[in-house]
């Protein structure tokens, strides 16, 4: 069975489009098939939106970005940012690529690879991650662990995840990995967690 984490589906291309209402700001986004979420706006990506903690100014990281909603909404709030976007599907990548000049947001970018191999050469200041959980709990962890390697020193890692998945067990890796953990949220089943570094 083909997952939305393939690096490059083989199911056939069939484009949908979806319209939200995000921070009070209107979107369209391109789906196709074999990409997560291909009919809506799920509700932990709608979370994280609605409760991320941008920087004034900086650059920001989108990982596993999908079609890209969080980094365009990102890129669209604060046009001093610069959005990175990155995923492990090319399909997801082009879709993402086409959804950034379709709302036109002309500071963001999508680049294609995994976990954080496309960004080694950029430093974040803030991480955002609505994580493939799909794909199993290592990656999970893999995404939060490497997250410190590409941060600015004053840097925020914030993830959205379901309030049932790791409850002790993911704080506790925040913990280790950034020496603290914040809930952000509380919602609909899900919660935003935010680890900082220095």
């Amino acid at each position: 069975m083909e997952h939305y984490f393939s690096s490059a589906p083989k199911s056939d291309d069939r484009l949908g489009l979806i319209r939200a209402k995000l921070c009070c700001h209107n979107f369209e986004f391109l789906t196709s098939s074999s990409v997560f979420s291909k009919t809506r706006i799920d509700l932990g990506t709608r979370v994280i939106i609605e409760t991320m903690v941008l920087p004034q100014k900086g650059c920001v990281l989108d990982i596993g970005c999908g079609y890209g909603p969080v980094g365009i909404v990102a890129a669209a709030l604060n046009k001093q940012l610069h959005v990175v976007m990155s995923d492990v599907n090319i399909r997801a990548v082009r879709l993402a690529r086409r959804n950034v000049q379709m709302n036109h947001v002309f500071n963001a970018e999508v680049r294609y690879g995994y976990c954080y191999e496309p960004v080694v050469d950029l430093r974040f200041d803030c991480i955002l991650s609505n994580p493939p959980v799909s794909a199993g709990m290592d990656l999970v962890r893999a995404i939060i662990k490497g997250a410190s390697s590409v941060m600015a020193a004053d840097g925020s890692f914030q993830m959205v995840i379901r309030s049932k998945i790791g409850s002790k067990a993911l704080p506790e890796l925040f913990e280790e990995t950034f020496g603290n953990c914040t809930v952000l949220a509380r919602e609909s089943g899900y919660r935003v967690l935010m680890g900082k570094l220095g």
